[in-house]
C-alpha cells in the first residue's frame, strides 16, 4: 500500500526535506523538535467564501458544512465515537491557503549527485549511527520482530523531519479536511480525515496535537493517519502511540510499516553501489539499466560490471537491477528486491535512491564515487520540451513538467533505442536535437 498517491507523495517529500535541509549541518546535529502552540484552526484559518469553495463543484453543490456534515456521519459509520468527533470539531475547519498550496506547489530538478551530496550528508549519517546507539534497545527489537535493518530506519528518519528537528508547524485537521473538500484528491482525504479522527478516538493524540506538514503527514517519519493508525506501535510501553515525541515509538512504527506496508523482505539487501568499467564493449545492454529488468549477479558480472574497487560481483543468480539515475557516466548501483520499498515510500527516482544511499552509508559502507568531469543535465525548459515532444510521438510521461520521472525515463530509452544511441535513460542534447529534427 502506498503513504500517497505516488505523485503528490514524491513531490510533498522532496519538497519538506529541502526546506528541512535549510538548517546548517551543525545545528541540525542536535537540534530539538520545533515546539508548535497548538491553536484551535478556526482561529487561523481565512473566512470561508464563495470563490474559496473549489470542492462543491465535485460534491453535487454542497456547501463546506453540508459536505462536513456527510464525512461526520462516514466517520461515524467507521466506527469514530461521537466523543472524538466533537472533540475534532473545532479544527475540522476550511482553509483555503492549504488547497493554494497543494495547487501551486513546483518541484525542480536537481543531479542525482548533487541532491544525495546535500541530503545524505556526512552530518546525517553521522547522525544517523548516533541514533542507533541511543536507542539500541528499539533498534534491536524492531529489528528481531520486523527484520529491518537499523540503517534503513535511520536513513528514513533523517531524511523525513532530521530525526524529530522538522516535523511542519501546521495543524492537521484543517490541512486534511480542506483537501478533502478540494476536488483534486477527495477520497483520498476524506479517508485520511477519518483516520485522523481514529487516532484521535484511540487516544493516541489529542487534536491540539496534530501538528505536522501542510499535506496532513504527522511524526518524526512522516506518516498520512491512514499509516499512522494502521501501523503505528506502542514501543515505549506507555499505552500510546506517539509518533511526534516517543523515538522508541516512531522506530518500532517505522519498521512496521517497511515490512508490512512496504512488504520488506528480512535478511536481503536493498542497493549496492557498483561500477560499470569504461571497457565495456560497444555492445554492452544499456536498455537492460532499468528497474523493470533484473538478471543475476553472475550475468552483470559477465557484461564488465564489478564492485567500485574493481573486484568481481559474486557468480550467483541473485536477481538484481542495474540502477543508473544520471546515465552510463553516472553513479551505478545494482538494486535488490528490497529496493521496492524505497520507491514505494516515495516514488521520485532521485528520492529512493538517495534514501537507498544514505542507508547504505549508516550502514558503513564508503562514499560513493563521483563521476569524474561533470555529466551535463538539460535546464527546466529543455526538458519539458522532451516531454512535449515525446508526448507528440505518442509516449505517455504523466505530467509534462521537466521532471523526468519514471514514465519520462521509459520513453527516453524507447527514442534511444529507435536512433541508434546508448539506451540509458538519460534525457541528453544530443536526444532533444533527434526528436526536434524526428
Amino acid at each position: 500500500m502506498l503513504r500517497m498517491t505516488l505523485r503528490m507523495r514524491a513531490i510533498i517529500s522532496v519538497a519538506a526535506i529541502a526546506i528541512a535541509d535549510l538548517a546548517s549541518p551543525a545545528s541540525a546535529q542536535f537540534a530539538p523538535p520545533v515546539q508548535v502552540r497548538p491553536v484551535a484552526a478556526s482561529t487561523t484559518a481565512r473566512p470561508v467564501t464563495a470563490t474559496s469553495l473549489r470542492g462543491a463543484t465535485c460534491h453535487g453543490g454542497q456547501s463546506f458544512d453540508q459536505f462536513l456534515a456527510g464525512l461526520k456521519q462516514q466517520a461515524s459509520a467507521a466506527g469514530v465515537s461521537s466523543r472524538a468527533i466533537a472533540a475534532a470539531t473545532p479544527w475540522l475547519v476550511y482553509d483555503p491557503r492549504i488547497v493554494n498550496r497543494d495547487r501551486g506547489q513546483r518541484v525542480f530538478g536537481q543531479p542525482f549527485t548533487e541532491f544525495s551530496r546535500r541530503m545524505a550528508a556526512d552530518y546525517r549519517m553521522q547522525n544517523g549511527q548516533l541514533k542507533i546507539k541511543q536507542h539500541a534497545a528499539a533498534f534491536a527489537r524492531a529489528e528481531k520482530e520486523f527484520g529491518v535493518p537499523p540503517a534503513v530506519i535511520a536513513a528514513f528518519w533523517a531524511l523525513e523531519s532530521d530525526f524529530g528537528a522538522q516535523m511542519g508547524n501546521l495543524s492537521t485537521l484543517p490541512s486534511l479536511v480542506s483537501l478533502a473538500y478540494d476536488c483534486r484528491r477527495s477520497k483520498m482525504f476524506q479517508d485520511e480525515t477519518i483516520a485522523a479522527l481514529k487516532i484521535i478516538d484511540r487516544g493516541d493524540l489529542a487534536p491540539a496535537e496534530m501538528i505536522g506538514s501542510w499535506a496532513g503527514e504527522l511524526g518524526q517519519t512522516q506518516f498520512l493517519p491512514t499509516h499512522y493508525y494502521n501501523y503505528a506501535v506502542d514501543y515505549d510501553g506507555d499505552g500510546h502511540r506517539n509518533l511526534l515525541r516517543s523515538a522508541d515509538d516512531v522506530i518500532g512504527s517505522t519498521a512496521n510499516y517497511i515490512a508490512n506496508g512496504l512488504k520488506w523482505r528480512r535478511g536481503e539487501p536493498w542497493l549496492q553501489e557498483v561500477r560499470v568499467s569504461a571497457n565495456v564493449p560497444s555492445s554492452f545492454p544499456w536498455d537492460q539499466a532499468d528497474l523493470t529488468v533484473q538478471l543475476p549477479r553472475a550475468k552483470w558480472a559477465q557484461y564488465g560490471v564489478t564492485y567500485p574497487d574493481g573486484r568481481p560481483l559474486p557468480n550467483d543468480n541473485m536477481p538484481t537491477s542495474l540502477l543508473l539515475p544520471m546515465g552510463r557516466f553516472g553513479p551505478a548501483f545494482l538494486a535488490y528486491a528490497n529496493f521496492a520499498a524505497y520507491t514505494e515510500w516515495n516514488n521520485s527516482l532521485i528520492y529512493s535512491t538517495t534514501a537507498g544511499y544514505l542507508a547504505t552509508r549508516i550502514a558503513g559502507a564508503p562514499r560513493m564515487r563521483l563521476p569524474v568531469t561533470p555529466i551535463p543535465q538539460l535546464p527546466f525548459n529543455e526538458l519539458k520540451e522532451m516531454q512535449q515532444l515525446l508526448v507528440r510521438a505518442g509516449f505517455n510521461v504523466g505530467k509534462v513538467d521537466g521532471i523526468m520521472g519514471q514514465q519520462s525515463r521509459t520513453a527516453v530509452k524507447a527514442m534511444q533505442v529507435k536512433y541508434g544511441l546508448p539506451a540509458d535513460s538519460w534525457p541528453t542534447a544530443e536526444l532533444l536535437a533527434r526528436l526536434r529534427g524526428g
